[in-house]
């Protein structure tokens, strides 16, 4: 601290190394500056037609205060009647949906026009308030997976247990919200809310997949979910699963293809395991066991399981005269 405190008194007593700094400083804006022209791919200094991360995910969490009431509010619910408490919740929702929707048309389909375009602006509205219909909806299913989660975990002493603390359930919660999203076509805005609830629990379901009631993540970590995934009704999934697509090698020519997998009703899938391929189905009731890579359809209740691994120990005590030990790994698989 003394040091740096030093450097910065010779700096302000020395106006010659100043003003080779600000040359310097100066020189580089220019470079930095030209580079935003070169690299547009990864500029955008037109910031009034593009959606705010922030905003997006204070959107989440404004929901999730209408869709878990008395869960998150801020202030106690009972201050007010819950229909004038509802109804100013969601007119906040409304106003910063519209507008994050509004961006995010503009940056795809108005790209550098000046002004309002009240053709968006007007499927800006209908599209919000189609997503704010849809939230009866929306806790009637969030219901069936709290529910799944308490009755596939003995672990979870409650259901206010589950939905405080669970990120699976937030997870699947901010999944729900941003797969509305993605069936009205709105771009960024939903990818943006699926990143969050994946930066915040580890798990990443994209918008697209589409999920039946009574879902149930338990832990969670490292789960991806892709993007044409279908899941049924009743399934549970554990921490480290794939459900993925089977090659990537031309990525253009798989857009809009299916290209994950299917999980019919009842499937179970244990930790670290792999389902892969848009062709792959798992049919009704299977359960899929911990580490087991899949690429070909399942039918109906199989169990799969990897084979037992040979498990081979060596210990010191074991010592051979010559001081060598066996010549054995810890874990082969």
């Amino acid at each position: 601290m003394e040091t740096s405190i030093k450097i910065l008194n010779f700096l302000n007593g020395d106006e010659i190394v100043k003003k080779n700094i600000q040359n310097d400083l100066n020189n580089l804006v220019t470079i930095i500056a030209e580079s935003y022209k070169n690299y547009g791919l990864i500029s955008h200094l037109d910031c009034d037609v593009i959606p705010q991360r922030n905003e997006i995910i204070d959107i989440v969490l404004k929901f999730r205060e209408i869709l878990f009431p008395g869960y998150f509010c801020e202030e106690s619910c009972n201050i007010m009647p819950i229909e004038d408490t509802l109804n100013d919740r969601l007119n906040i929702i409304f106003e910063k949906l519209h507008n994050q929707i509004y961006k995010s048309l503009c940056l795809y389909f108005c790209k550098n026009t000046p002004g309002e375009n009240n053709g968006l602006l007007e499927s800006a509205r209908e599209k919000t308030l189609v997503i704010l219909n849809r939230i009866p909806y929306i806790r009637e299913i969030l219901a069936t997976d709290v529910q799944a989660a308490y009755d596939g975990d003995p672990a979870a002493s409650s259901t206010d247990e589950i939905i405080f603390s669970y990120p699976g359930i937030f997870a699947i919660m901010t999944h729900r919200i941003a797969h509305e999203l993605y069936l009205l076509s709105i771009p960024l805005v939903p990818r943006i809310m699926s990143e969050y609830a994946h930066n915040l629990t580890g798990i990443d379901i994209n918008p697209g997949a589409k999920i039946g009631k009574y879902f149930f993540i338990d832990h969670g970590t490292g789960i991806v979910i892709g993007e044409t995934t279908e899941i049924g009704e009743h399934v549970r999934i554990y921490q480290g699963v794939t459900l993925g697509a089977l090659s990537l090698k031309d990525a253009n020519s798989l857009r809009g293809a299916k290209r994950h997998p299917t999980l019919k009703d009842g499937v179970v899938v244990y930790s670290g395991a792999s389902i892969l391929g848009g062709n792959t189905v798992i049919e009704e009731g299977v359960i899929i066991g911990s580490n087991v890579f899949i690429t070909h359809s399942v039918g109906k209740k199989t169990s799969i399981s990897v084979k037992n691994q040979d498990l081979h120990y060596s210990n010191k005590e074991d010592e051979k005269p010559n001081g060598e030990i066996d010549a054995f790994i810890d874990w082969v698989i």
